[in-house]
């Protein structure tokens, strides 16, 4: 090629450069992936002719280097791999599969993200930091000459014999000036070497190591390569030690503690997988760290994105992913239905259960001490994915309020004989607040029945999973009911009172009860040692609020105002004497009349306050000026009593 062929680029329009430009600006830093992806795939080719038998001369160790020059704004990318011949430049470079910009734009302008690659534009990414860019090539092939593609971003390119020598490729990117401010500098272009090619599996060399020398850093004769080429997860796991699956979990996130445990995986068939999957701890459960997976493509770091490649609650995990399989380059919608996506997604899922199994079946200790660190993990799993829910049930963990441990089969023997109710129902009491819920806790216990610690931000939903899977089963939390009416063995016998007085029974103690709640008031008998008037919230109103709090779909109750049950214990004797005093009330007929005569009987009577107060107290109900008055009270009472 000793005269200089000149050419336009094989699109079927003028405009494609400020197309490259515009629509990949969100993401030009990209470019240097690509371009280094392209060089490691063309070693790896030779790599393949070398194994072939093909190419029989010396193939040298195969690298990638980057070469950046500050002063003249030039950036080179240079591979020691199959190189190219003017016909393969021709193909492959001068000719893009586009029939026209316009569908282009039109056709793919809401995947902006993931254009890259899948349509042959990873060698033109160049241009979107570039106002010109040339190519220096020389192929394997016996007699092949040195070729030089240059274009300055306009369809127009020119090709000429080149002088290079060696095998191999050189891309130069000459930046232009907004891009040069950017990409620059050694630090910029570094920074993007490590995230994007950390772990290629072919050495990427960017300049010498240096050494502290006379008070300065200065170059050494040693390349300074940036990856590792065997990266952990390419490894055979028989191979690996506790302490390499910690060290690299170090390496990738440098002030995280350290992982509870990991999945190892490898598949070769149906499709292609390796990766590591880390367990992190979960401190503080509602500030989730997502987004900690790395995915990769044959080594090459693609995102750490991946929510629409794994379940939604595997995005907890930490660490990488590897496989060739995953389209990267469509939109997420396409993801989504992909079946091969589907395909990695599910096995991924099926591994992280059979760990979990494997650690319940064989380690079941090192579970339990682990459970309150990964129990929303597995919540989280059981309530998003049907599969993984229906295997949970063989390793997830119930820890009651005396911290002992079991399995829902084990708790379900345990309590069977004592929580089931008239209606055969198995019975599972809990409470979510060991401090806050310890008088209903002690009542449950005292009765002989166990309570569970339901703790965690999800429970309000596992509690319905439990149901829908646990048959002739229900869960009730202790705070929810009298401990009498928990679990009923048998039909109660309730008082037998006039609508009138259920009417001004109502009246009575609303009279006295922060106003901002509304309260459904009965009368029942639940013994003369139990509380004169009990405060309790309707387990089932209580429970979809909480959902509903928690983005549960359940908007219409979380727009209800709160409302508690106030039981009015009819045998206990300080409620019997308010029942009593207010009988003996000479009440007018009319129904308003009425009411505000009870009323003003409640708010005058130190009685009613004082058992309401309680009540509340019992609660968390009774605050401000109300908990103020209501301790002046007891300490003028008890000084009274006292100084008699």
């Amino acid at each position: 090629m000793a005269k200089a062929n000149k050419g336009k680029i094989g699109v079927s329009t003028e405009n494609i450069f400020p197309v490259i430009k515009q629509f990949l600006y969100s993401d030009h830093e990209i470019f240097l992936r690509e371009l280094v992806a392209n060089a490691v795939d063309a070693d790896q080719k030779l790599k393949a002719l070398v194994a072939s038998g093909e190419f029989t001369a010396e193939a040298g160790e195969l690298k990638v280097s980057i070469e950046l020059d500050e002063k003249k704004k030039t950036l080179s990318i240079t591979d020691n791999g199959i190189g190219m011949t003017a016909e393969e430049v021709d193909q492959f470079i001068n000719q893009i599969a586009f029939s026209s910009a316009g569908e282009f734009l039109e056709k793919y302008k809401d995947k902006i993200d993931s254009i890259i690659g899948h349509f042959g534009l990873g060698f033109y990414s160049a241009f979107m930091v570039s106002k010109k860019v040339t190519i220096d090539t020389l192929s394997w092939k016996d007699g092949a000459k040195a070729v030089k593609w240059s274009c300055d971003g306009s369809p127009e390119y020119e090709m000429s014999d080149s002088k290079k020598a060696e095998r191999g490729t050189t891309v130069t990117l000459y930046l232009d000036d907004e891009s040069a401010e950017e990409f620059g500098n050694k630090g910029k272009i570094r920074q993007l070497l490590e995230k994007y090619c950390r772990f290629m599996p072919v050495p990427v060399i960017f300049g010498k190591k240096q050494e502290w020398k006379d008070g300065k850093y200065v170059d050494t004769d040693a390349d300074d390569v940036i990856n590792d080429v065997e990266p952990l997860w390419t490894r055979q796991p028989a191979d690996l030690k506790d302490e390499d699956y910690l060290k690299f979990y170090k390496a990738l996130y440098p002030m995280q503690e350290d992982p509870m445990f990991w999945i190892h995986l490898n598949v070769d068939f149906p499709f292609h997988l390796t990766g590591i999957l880390y367990f992190p701890k979960i401190k503080e459960r509602m500030a989730i760290d997502k987004n900690k997976i790395q995915l990769f493509c044959n080594q090459m770091f693609v995102t750490d994105h991946v929510d629409n490649i794994v379940p939604d609650f595997l995005t907890l995990l930490h660490g990488v992913l590897d496989s060739p399989d995953i389209p990267l380059n469509v939109s997420r919608s396409y993801l989504q239905s992909d079946a091969a996506v589907k395909k990695i997604s599910g096995y991924i899922t099926k591994k992280v259960a059979d760990r979990l199994e494997e650690i319940f079946k064989e380690n079941r200790a090192d579970l339990e001490g682990k459970w309150d660190n990964i129990k929303l993990f597995i919540e989280y799993g059981m309530l998003s994915d049907e599969k993984f829910g229906e295997r949970a049930m063989n390793f997830a963990l119930l820890k009651n309020t005396e911290d002992k441990f079991f399995s829902i089969d084990e708790y379900k023997q345990k309590i069977v004989n004592n929580q089931t109710d008239k209606d055969k129902k198995l019975v599972f009491l809990y409470a979510t607040d060991k401090q806050e819920q310890y008088s209903y806790i002690k009542a449950a216990t005292d009765k002989g029945y166990d309570v569970l610690l339901l703790d965690c931000e999800l429970d309000s939903h596992i509690v319905n999973f439990y149901e829908t899977k646990i048959k002739d089963s229900r869960f009730a939390r202790v705070d929810s009911d009298a401990v009498e009416r928990l679990i009923p063995k048998e039909e109660r016998t309730k008082p037998e009172l006039s609508e009138e007085d259920k009417t001004d029974l109502g009246d009575l103690f609303k009279a006295v009860l922060p106003s901002e709640y509304e309260y459904v008031v009965e009368a029942d008998n639940l013994g003369a040692d139990a509380a004169p008037i009990l405060l309790t919230r309707n387990e089932f109103m209580r429970r979809y609020r909480e959902m509903s709090a928690l983005g549960g779909g359940m908007n219409f109750y979380g727009s209800l105002p709160e409302s508690y049950n106030i039981t009015v214990n009819m045998e206990n004797p300080l409620a019997a004497k308010i029942f009593a005093e207010k009988k003996a009330l000479a009440l007018p007929e009319d129904k308003e009349a009425r009411k505000g005569a009870v009323q003003e009987f409640a708010k005058g009577s130190d009685l009613v306050k004082l058992v309401t107060d309680l009540a509340l107290l019992g609660s968390g109900l009774l605050k401000g000026e109300a908990l103020s008055d209501f301790l002046g009270r007891c300490g003028k009472a008890f000084g009274d009593a006292y100084l008699k």
